[in-house]
């Protein structure tokens, strides 16, 4: 039994991601959230008997799971699925105090933002309720410091101030985290008009309030207010830098369908190729050229099995003259990774080369001379033969292969990347 379970955890990836749990006739018992899906799974296995995680097993008989880009937003999603989907488990242990509220005092002359646990019907603006603790509160004071909220607790009143001797000496407003309401720095207009924002911000509406801060900036910069245009470009730097938005799209049955489709096909491909760990980034690789004119190659990168457009490449062919599929494509693969190399930057799980058995040759000679080990395959599109290095033999899967669509699906991409290239620069050419 131990050794079927091992295997088992084999086919799970040390990735952050969301598990669901089915019980016999698919009915969906418990959602939860992971760091590293295979060690968060493999847990419940070895839990005591009497504890929660043991009850659980009892009843369940299949686990699905959504990769993630991360943590957070796993932790989101885990939350917006245990709230579509009421999961028994998740209703049965479900401890309200550990799913705090963002509240939005929007009917305080100056509101301020807090962690709640329990909403109320006061005026005010909740978002949430939120998994967990740690996360939000950080999230919270960036929020705070971004929007320069007043991050104290005093309640404050336009007509109603605090005595000057009890607020003057506040290292908010002295450090320039807060605006001084309490200090009457700033009206009660004024202050609601500079974190007008925030609202749009938590509802997950970031174009709209890019774009409106792109206005103010440009508006203020015209009437010399140089200062205030510099405050909001700051904060159009950091809404633009940000790495993980903490809101997220609702999730829909189909889309849920999606993820775990995705998830299976990087799981059975991880299996038909014997690869050591799962193909979460996969880069795809083709060349394009009439005659030998305007040679051109792209590589696209997919990521937990969806395209990830802003790490696509383009390359002219420089090294090759004339209609030279192979060395073409052992030029801009050598470029590719030797430069990921030089700087030092993550390497796909592996590569996928648009073609034949030439095409895969080509591709692993440049890798050799760069002394790489990234797992490489080819596909070629006649009768979909996927080629390993030092097999003679190709891989043929069904139609029907979630690890075939999954690679069918860069390949195309990767095509119709190089030839929407090849065509612009002939156009170019041309006049056109």
């Amino acid at each position: 039994m131990k050794d079927y379970k091992n295997k088992k955890f084999n086919n799970i990836p040390k990735l952050p991601g969301v598990y669901i749990m089915r019980d016999g006739i698919g009915n969906i018992i418990y959602i939860g959230k992971a760091k590293s899906l295979k060690n968060r799974i493999s847990s419940y296995f070895n839990a005591d008997i009497n504890s929660k995680a043991a009850t659980i097993i009892t009843a369940m008989r299949k686990i699905d799971y959504i990769l993630c880009t991360s943590e957070r937003e796993a932790l989101i999603i885990e939350r917006q699925l245990i709230n579509k989907v009421k999961p028994y488990f998740n209703s049965m242990w479900k401890d309200d105090k550990s799913y705090p509220y963002i509240k939005f005092s929007i009917n305080e002359d100056f509101p301020r933002l807090t962690l709640i646990r329990k909403k109320i019907k006061d005026g005010a603006l909740y978002f949430g309720p939120y998994p967990q603790v740690f996360y939000i509160k950080k999230f919270v004071r960036w929020l705070v410091k971004l929007f320069k909220i007043r991050p104290c607790k005093m309640d404050i009143a336009e007509k109603s101030l605090p005595e000057e001797k009890k607020v003057k000496s506040c290292l908010y407003y002295h450090t320039e985290m807060c605006t001084g309401p309490c200090l009457s720095k700033i009206t009660s207009k004024d202050y609601k008009e500079k974190i007008k924002g925030i609202e749009l911000f938590l509802n997950g509406k970031f174009k709209k309030l890019e774009d409106k801060w792109k206005k103010q900036m440009l508006d203020l910069s015209e009437n010399m207010r140089y200062e205030e245009a510099r405050e909001i470009r700051d904060r159009l730097y950091a809404l633009q830098n940000m790495s993980e938005r903490v809101m997220i799209n609702e999730i829909t049955q189909d889309e849920i369908t999606q993820s775990v489709q995705r998830a299976n096909s990087i799981n059975e491909l991880k299996n038909i190729l014997g690869l050591k760990r799962q193909p979460a980034i996969i880069e795809g690789f083709d060349n394009s050229n009439i005659q030998g004119t305007n040679a051109v190659a792209s590589m696209v990168r997919f990521q937990n099995g969806i395209s990830d457009k802003k790490n696509y490449r383009r390359f002219k062919i420089k090294t090759v003259a004339g209609a030279d599929d192979f060395a073409s494509m052992r030029e801009v693969v050598f470029r590719r990774y030797s430069a990921l190399i030089r700087k030092n930057e993550k390497m796909p799980d592996l590569i996928l080369i648009d073609g034949g058995k030439g095409q895969l040759s080509a591709a692993l000679d440049a890798l050799e001379d760069i002394q790489s080990q990234i797992p490489i395959i080819s596909l070629a599109k006649k009768n979909e033969e996927i080629f390993l290095p030092n097999k003679d033999k190709p891989l043929i899967l069904s139609r029907h292969s979630p690890a075939l669509r999954l690679l069918q699906s860069v390949r195309d991409e990767a095509h119709r990347f190089a030839v929407n290239y090849h065509r612009k620069l002939r156009a170019k050419e041309f006049g056109i």
